[in-house]
Parts: structure tokens; C-alpha cells; sequence
């Protein structure tokens, strides 16, 4: 039998259950826990403490994430197989955890921003075109494409001309929800501060026109703000050679740009996490949660979103919700989100992915847990509606689905400047016209993906960094990447294809 130590790690006291943090072979024995494995434990997979009966609560991070669906015994794999949702109370002590008074930081931290004439700040300099339907999206991928490689080469602080496109727009009931989502995400775009100048542009018919999208976003046109449409011109050729005009016109007054010191207070920071695994709530997420509350003793802004993954951890965010009618608003989005997935046949525990399973996780609770340690440990200030506006300081919760272009669009058109998203698989995104920094939540993965990660917060569990050192790391990097720096995924090209606004309501 194997004998061996530090194979494991307990999380939390109460905790009837570890995890391993290497693949751990049957009947090798953990002598700090008195037990011997029943059966091969993957790595970041959990493995029980104690015998745990049939309907008994499976607790990690000192939480309930399960229940067992069958008599568990110590040293047994918990998964899947034994595991179960059920229904339990989650208890809203609301506030309790608030702080009355936030701590001060010991210096204002800045950053090299791009000052607008309104006097709203950018981490890039963009040209956006926007096409509200897809029946102009691929007239609106041509323009942009005239302005790759070297074609903006007299105009060095342009960071390039940006497609936003999607596969909707028409057939919708105008005014209804799915109007509204994708409406509220193109306007959110549009007066984006990491835009200098957008140009919408679409086919003429559809529902969602291009007129709309600039009034929604109250914007006035100019020489900075325009729109068209394909068959007010005359089809594509003669679209492709008008537009690129204007984008050419607009390219001289974008390019007088120059980016200046400004207080760290002024990033609004979007969190998101996917491609999940069981070390993203112990290493990545916790080592985000320290660089967020840094932001916000800044004065800065944070918007967590992802709404079906803060489920099962919604009462550790009422606990700190500033005021009652907060943290309402919070239990209102959750309650609503059971009854959407009842009324589609689906339950929320749907949520953890195939990838997210292979990897230790087992529940949507327990991966809930893990994802709201982004929000790090300040107060929550206010919850929005999906890509509406941001305009509170502090930590933030936007209503959005768990799946990643949607959830990061959403925020984007709610302000976000930047985003910070961890990952356990390996997820490959970018989100023009925002920069978006990537934090691997393991050593392997980060050495297997090194080319697409850009921060390695396994360095966490190897011993190298405390929790708050990783969140000083990464806190630094968002300086960084907030002044010019570039990230992974703008350096691959990223960001070009993945807007893709919350789909719901009925389509004619």
C-alpha cells in the first residue's frame, strides 16, 4: 500500500470532504487524515473524510455543495456518482458582514488611461462598426478587414477597427425581452469609452436598425457617430467602398489620442470565470477576489456577474449587501432563475459543463462557491439588469447567463474597462473593445496553455504565493494592462467574433 503526504488539501475544518491535489492511486493511505483511498482520486477531485450517510450534507469550504445519493464511506471518490441536489435552506443574514466604514489604501495607484472629452476613461482606442442584424454582419467584417496589417500604420494610437456582429436582430417583437437584451448590448457598445468613433451599420429592414441603437445609447450623430445601411446605399460593393470613407475620415481625429496618468479609481472591472475546475474557487478566483477588493479601496469599480453561478453562494453576497433593498434584488434575480429553468424544462445543477466535471467539479453549488470568491470580501453596492449602465462605485452584480461571450458582453456594455477571467481547462477568449487578462488556476494547465495564460495562480497550492500576494500580482497586471500593455488574447487577435448578447424571448 503507498504511503504518502501532502496529497491533499482540507479547505475548511467542518469540511467531510478534501481534495486532492494530485492523482492519487487506490489504497494509498493520507495519514493526516487517517483514512486510505478507496479508489483512484483524479486531481482537484474530492475524496470523503468520514463515513457520510445517504442524504447527509457533503461539505466544502466549510458549506453544503450536495448530498449524498447513497452511503459514502471515508477514502471513497465523491462525484457524480454519489452525489445529488436537493432542495435546503440558505440562510440570508442580510448585511452582517457589511463594512461601515472601507478601508483607506496607503497611496492612490494610477494608471496611463485615455481621457475622453466627457471625461470617461479607455484602456484602448478603438473605431468600432457595429452591425445590429445579421443580415449586414458580413459587410461589416469586410470594412474592418481593410484596416488589418499595416493599414493603419499613420495612425499609431488606433488600436484597430472593430466588427461587432451577432446572428440576430429581426424577427423579434420589437420593445420585447429579446429586442431589449440584444438592443441594450449594441447601445452599451456603441458609447463605450474604449470607442473613439463607431459607425453603425446595417441592412435597412431589420427590427433592430441603426438609428435605434445610437438613440438607445444617447448618441448624437457627427463626424465621430454615424450610421448607414446597405440598401439606403445600394448593396455591398458600393457599402464596403462608403463606409471605409468614413472609417478613413474618422481615423485622423481618433489617432490625437495620448494616454495620461489617471487615479486606478476610474477602471471598471469585469470578472468572469469559465473552463472551470476544482482549484478555480482555490486558487484563481480567491487570488482575484484580493485584486478586486484592492480596486475598490481604490475607489474603483467591479461587476460580477453570471447570475445560475453565484447560486448556492447568493447568501455570502446578501450577507454583505449595503442595504436591504440590495440584497432583495439579489434573492429577486435567483428566485427568477429557478423559475426560468422550471419553465425550460432544466434545472440550474445543469450548469457545470462536462469540462467542469473532469475536473473536480461536481455541482452547481459547489461551483458557485468557488466563483463568487472573484467578488473578493467588500461590499456589495448595487445589482443590475443585463448590460444596463453601471454607474455605482465599489463591487457590483450584473444579472447574466453562465456562459462566458454572453455574461462578458453584458458587462462590457455595462462599462467594464477591463476584464480579468479565470480558468482551470484552459479557456481561449478575448472581448474587443476591452482587454481581457487570463489567470490559470493551475501550474499544469498554465505550462500546457502558456501561450494564451497570462497569470499563473497555481502558483497559489505550489507554495509560491499567498492568496494576497497573487492578488497584489494580479492587481499590478491590471494596471499594467489598463495602460497599454497588451494581453495574451490581443496579442492571438482575439475579441473580433465574440460578441454575443443574452438570447431569450420567443423568435418569429
Amino acid at each position: 500500500m503507498n504511503r504518502s503526504t501532502n496529497l491533499i488539501m482540507r479547505l475548511n475544518p467542518e469540511d467531510n470532504v478534501v481534495v486532492a491535489r494530485v492523482e492519487i492511486s487506490q489504497g494509498t493511505e493520507i495519514p493526516e487524515e487517517k483514512i486510505a483511498c478507496k479508489n483512484r482520486i483524479p486531481f482537484g477531485h474530492k475524496l470523503a473524510t468520514a463515513a457520510i450517510k445517504r442524504d447527509d450534507p457533503i461539505r466544502k469550504y466549510g458549506q453544503i455543495i450536495g448530498f449524498a445519493s447513497c452511503n459514502i464511506e471515508p477514502g471513497e471518490h465523491v462525484h457524480t456518482n454519489n452525489v445529488m441536489m436537493k432542495a435546503f435552506t440558505r440562510e440570508h443574514d442580510i448585511g452582517a458582514d457589511a463594512e461601515k466604514e472601507m478601508p483607506k489604501p496607503e497611496k492612490e495607484e494610477t494608471f496611463m488611461g485615455i481621457v475622453r472629452s466627457d471625461g470617461r476613461v479607455a484602456t484602448r482606442n478603438f473605431i468600432g462598426i457595429i452591425s445590429p442584424v445579421n443580415c449586414s454582419a458580413t459587410v461589416t467584417r469586410h470594412v474592418a478587414d481593410l484596416f488589418r496589417g499595416d493599414a493603419l500604420a499613420d495612425f499609431p494610437n488606433v488600436d484597430g477597427v472593430v466588427p461587432i456582429y451577432h446572428g440576430e436582430g429581426c424577427g423579434i417583437s420589437v420593445g420585447g425581452d429579446r429586442y431589449n437584451m440584444i438592443m441594450s448590448a449594441l447601445a452599451g457598445y456603441a458609447r463605450h469609452p474604449n470607442f473613439a468613433a463607431v459607425l453603425t451599420l446595417g441592412l435597412g429592414c431589420e427590427d433592430c436598425n441603426v438609428d435605434a441603437v445610437l438613440e438607445i445609447a444617447g448618441l448624437e450623430k457627427g463626424s465621430n457617430i454615424q450610421s448607414m445601411t446597405i440598401q439606403d446605399v445600394g448593396g455591398t460593393p458600393k457599402t464596403v467602398e462608403k463606409a471605409a470613407g468614413i472609417i478613413r475620415d474618422m481615423l485622423p481625429e481618433a489617432n490625437r489620442v495620448k494616454r495620461q496618468p489617471v487615479p486606478a479609481g476610474h477602471l471598471v472591472l469585469g470578472l468572469q470565470c469559465g473552463g472551470s475546475d476544482a482549484y478555480s474557487g482555490i486558487t484563481a478566483n480567491p487570488g482575484l477576489g484580493a485584486a478586486s477588493d484592492r480596486l475598490v479601496y481604490q475607489g474603483g469599480t467591479v461587476i460580477l456577474g453570471e447570475t445560475p453561478e453565484i447560486y448556492g453562494a447568493e447568501h455570502l453576497l446578501t450577507r454583505r449587501a449595503a442595504s436591504p433593498e440590495v440584497a432583495e434584488k439579489l434573492i429577486h434575480l435567483i428566485k427568477w432563475w429557478e423559475d426560468y429553468a422550471a419553465k425550460n424544462n432544466a434545472e440550474l445543477n445543469n450548469n457545470p459543463t462536462l469540462g467542469n466535471k473532469e475536473g473536480g467539479l461536481t455541482t452547481i453549488l459547489e461551483k458557485s462557491l468557488g466563483a463568487a470568491a472573484k467578488g473578493g470580501t467588500t461590499n456589495l453596492m448595487e445589482v443590475y439588469k443585463y448590460a444596463e449602465t453601471v454607474t455605482s462605485k465599489g463591487l457590483v452584480f450584473m444579472d447574466s447567463p453562465g456562459y462566458d461571450p454572453p455574461s462578458n458582453t453584458g458587462i462590457v456594455a455595462g462599462g467594464a474597462n477591463i476584464l480579468c477571467f479565470t480558468t482551470g481547462r484552459g479557456s481561449a477568449y478575448g472581448c474587443k473593445p476591452v482587454p481581457s487578462i487570463k489567470l490559470a488556476s493551475n501550474s499544469s494547465m498554465y505550462r500546457h496553455m502558456e501561450d494564451d495564460m497570462d497569470v499563473n495562480c497555481g502558483a497559489i497550492v505550489d507554495g509560491e504565493m499567498t492568496i494576497d500576494e497573487m492578488g497584489e500580482h494580479i492587481f499590478r497586471m491590471i494596471l499594467d494592462v489598463a495602460s497599454g500593455n497588451q494581453t495574451k488574447s490581443e496579442i492571438h487577435g482575439y475579441g473580433d467574433s465574440e460578441f454575443a448578447h443574452w438570447v431569450i424571448g420567443a423568435m418569429f
